[in-house]
């Protein structure tokens, strides 16, 4: 994509909603922009230069006409030049943050606006990296990204993953696709000094949640020796990593037989077969047949898809959430621990929070919160951006 500041299209906001973007927030929604016939003949996708009523500039925006975020700020500085170098500068800023917070290349790359690229997430996974091209200027961008990438990283295999909801609401196409090099099937992946598989093309999101590893190494810290059941489990991560930290026996449950076959395969490649047993079943209906035979666990883990995708879901998936927890808690051994978390960007902490403390009380069980936890570092938070900080844990001690 080409871009010259001195001729770039430029669109104006209307008076008097100027007021969020100039405070730092990155999005302009469409009924501050002013839609005439000139913004909406724009392609979507291009950049432009965003002026405020009386004509101040407030920055560099990708423009889409069509949905609700019409302009995503890329930067503050509207004669900073949005090309192929500009991209290599902010790949190189994200790779310099991410090699001082792990030791090893297999983390979240880039997040979005959060670093300076809105729209675009890119996961690593060794010598190769997953792709979403979110949004219409990140996928007019796709020659330039893989460019950049191959000048800052070298990957042997660059996999776009374009199958989200997003894309639908910027009236992109989904797709998923190999942009470089091929694989012949999952990778490993190394955390917390313990090794997993994704399924780069197949598997959820990216193949791998890398936000939660913080939230794994608090739960694998108190496991030793204990009884653990991971709801959820996908491919392992909560469960097998407190396997490998002593867990007496560890219980994976999820309903999707790929990602318990992936589970398996790493409890093998880290010597804790003997103690993960793999339960396929729905969460719901499976902790109500626990709960009736009287299973206890030390530790529940809790971590499923996301319940609230809109604010209109957020009635129905506060219940829930409720649900999951007094469903959870009923399978709590006394003196132990529950994890719920959810990973809903429409369902504030403190409802959440509140719908976990209703439903340990609707299982006759009194809580002590030990601990909250968000994603890790790879996935920052824009400061001025509250809804990317999405992801949020809680582990409670049950009487």
């Amino acid at each position: 994509m080409r871009d010259d500041p001195s001729t770039r299209p430029q669109v104006t906001l209307v008076p008097g909603k100027h007021k969020r973007a100039e405070r730092g927030h990155p999005w302009i929604y469409s009924n501050e922009v002013v839609l005439n016939a000139a913004a909406k003949a724009l392609p979507a996708g291009s950049l432009v230069t965003v002026r405020n009523a009386e004509g101040k500039s407030l920055g560099v925006a990708s423009f889409n006409p069509a949905p609700l975020i019409t302009c995503r700020i890329i930067t503050r500085d509207w004669s900073v030049k949005i090309d192929r170098g500009f991209l290599v500068k902010r790949l190189e800023r994200a790779l310099a943050l991410r090699d001082r917070l792990f030791p090893e290349p297999y983390y979240r790359l880039v997040h979005a606006e959060a670093d300076g690229l809105p729209g675009l997430i890119i996961d690593r996974y060794g010598t190769a990296v997953v792709c979403q091209l979110n949004t219409a200027w990140a996928s007019a961008m796709e020659d330039d990204i893989l460019a950049a990438l191959d000048e800052v990283l070298a990957p042997e295999v660059v996999v776009f993953r374009n199958d989200s909801h997003a894309r639908t609401m910027e009236g992109l196409p989904t797709e998923t696709r190999f942009a470089k090099g091929s694989l012949t099937g999952p990778l490993e992946v190394r955390e917390n000094g313990s090794t997993f598989l994704a399924d780069l093309s197949d598997g959820q999101k990216t193949g791998w949640f890398f936000d939660q590893r913080p939230n794994r190494g608090f739960i694998a810290g108190l496991a030793q020796g204990q009884r653990v059941l991971d709801c959820y489990s996908f491919t392992g991560g909560f469960g097998i990593q407190a396997a490998v930290a002593g867990a007496a026996e560890v219980t994976l449950l999820d309903r999707s037989e790929p990602a318990l076959a992936l589970a398996k395969r790493a409890a093998e490649l880290n010597g804790v077969t003997g103690r993960c047993k793999i339960l396929r079943g729905e969460v719901f209906e499976t902790l109500e047949k626990l709960a009736e035979g009287k299973e206890r666990f030390d530790v529940v883990i809790l971590d499923p898809p996301a319940f609230v995708k809109s604010k209109k879901d957020l009635g129905p998936g506060s219940r829930g959430y409720r649900k999951m927890a007094r469903l959870g808690a009923a399978v709590v051994a006394k003196g132990g621990v529950l994890l719920a978390a959810s990973c809903s960007h429409n369902m504030p902490l403190d409802l959440f929070a509140e719908a976990v403390r209703h439903g340990i009380d609707d299982a006759g069980r009194v809580g002590r919160i030990l601990y909250t936890g968000f994603a890790g570092p790879d996935h920052p938070t824009h400061p001025a951006l509250p809804e990317s900080a999405y992801l949020k844990a809680q582990v409670l001690a049950l009487d």
